[in-house]
């Protein structure tokens, strides 16, 4: 963890930015500001905290929504003046409801990590009329059936070398395989740092 009392608080009064960033999906949450006393208590407590300049105290995110942000490693900038904190975020980070407060796409493997998210809202909350709750209702043994048809479906379309067929039948794969993951209490991101441990030099 990040040595303190290396960390410039001169130059803010104070006090340093501290940027947000999702550990799994690399994504920018929030900015917030610390000074000594929060940074020290983020690091006691493994939850950020912040210094509010409007109310001119410490503040953890999550104390009253529950929506902590459960610090993995905190990096200082080139100067110590500044900080990226690499977080697990439990649940919404902006007051709007939304995962970040910035306005960001969720393309790419944002976009798998979102509907990752809404996947575990399915599982927890069974609504109807909703095919994903139902393979969950149904129970592991159905989901896995599911993986094992579309693996199938996937050696089809690539047998038949159609490029239009692989790409649709890899998604449902990757959709059931997801669902299978959440069945299990498995991250999207469980599966990337496996990845990532495989693969240590790969951006080096």
């Amino acid at each position: 963890m990040i040595d303190v009392s290396k960390v410039n608080f001169e130059k803010l009064n104070g006090l340093v930015p501290a940027i947000v960033v999702d550990s799994k999906i690399n994504k920018i949450l929030m900015l917030g500001f610390m000074n000594e006393e929060s940074l020290k208590k983020t690091i006691e407590i493994g939850k950020a905290t912040f210094y509010s300049r409007s109310r001119k105290t410490l503040w953890t995110k999550g104390e009253t929504s529950g929506n902590f942000l459960l610090v993995k490693e905190i990096l200082p900038d080139c100067d110590n003046d500044s900080l990226i904190i690499y977080a697990d975020p439990i649940g919404p980070v902006c007051h709007t409801g939304s995962h970040s407060c910035f306005p960001l796409d969720n393309k790419g493997i944002n976009f798998l990590e979102k509907l990752s998210e809404i996947i575990k809202q399915r599982k927890h909350k069974l609504p109807e009329d909703s095919y994903t709750a139902q393979l969950f209702k149904d129970g592991s043994d159905k989901i896995i059936q599911k993986v094992g048809e579309e693996t199938v479906e996937v050696m089809i379309a690539a047998k038949n070398r159609s490029r239009k067929e692989i790409i649709y039948e890899s998604a449902d794969l990757l959709f059931h395989l997801m669902v299978m993951l959440q069945d299990h209490d498995i991250e999207l991101g469980d599966v990337v740092a496996e990845l990532e441990a495989r693969h240590p030099n790969l951006y080096r």
